[in-house]
């Protein structure tokens, strides 16, 4: 599961560094794309779940959000920076604290709890970043090139997006192949108490 959430946030992440054109319209494509696909990851794996309790209830919630979320995302890419901005942080915010929530309720009893601490504090803090942007920010600058170029808070909020998919890409690959790799001993509960918490 967590390798499952890394692939499109790593891929996502390389469009946006290759990508020029950092405009509003590419932020609600790329983020729509990965909140549907990371999105379904998460409802699939509560629903695996055999067991109900809150770690699959909070995971299911925090499924469904991140999916409405891409819905929204693919559904109005017209909506302009301030709609944006609006739709990440209130998923940024509120799946980050979901799965802060997880982690910090599994500590020292899962082996996981790290992992979604980190994850859940990550998301949180792109929330807090995006709304640290000046809605109307925008500053002319010389490249190396001797070309005038202009530096807009639509540049500065899909790059920070394309960041935290990066961090959280890398992160999670790390964390799966960890579990993988695992010493064989309670490796299966383990690996479904993963499933759970993403």
């Amino acid at each position: 599961m967590p390798v499952g959430r890394a692939v499109p946030a790593l891929a996502l992440a390389l469009v946006i560094t290759f990508t020029a054109d950092h405009s509003a319209p590419l932020g609600y494509l790329t983020f729509g794309i990965f909140s549907v696909s990371a999105g379904a990851i998460l409802v699939a794996s509560a629903l695996r779940l055999g067991v109900r309790g809150i770690t699959r209830t909070v995971t299911l919630s925090q499924g469904l959000i991140t999916v409405l979320a891409g819905v929204l995302a693919l559904a109005l890419p017209g909506g302009g920076l301030p709609f944006f901005v609006f739709l990440l942080t209130a998923f940024a915010a509120i799946t980050g604290l979901l799965e802060l929530y997880l982690g910090l309720r599994s500590r020292g009893r899962d082996r996981c709890a790290r992992d979604r601490i980190f994850v859940g504090a990550l998301t949180a803090l792109l929330a807090l970043a995006v709304l640290l942007v000046p809605p109307g920010f925008q500053q002319a600058f010389t490249g190396p090139d001797g070309v005038v170029r202009e530096l807009t808070a639509s540049i500065i909020i899909v790059g920070t997006l394309g960041a935290y998919w990066a961090i959280f890409g890398v992160y999670l690959s790390i964390a799966g192949l960890s579990l993988k790799w695992a010493p064989s001993e309670g490796a299966g509960s383990a690996v479904m108490t993963e499933a759970g918490s993403r």
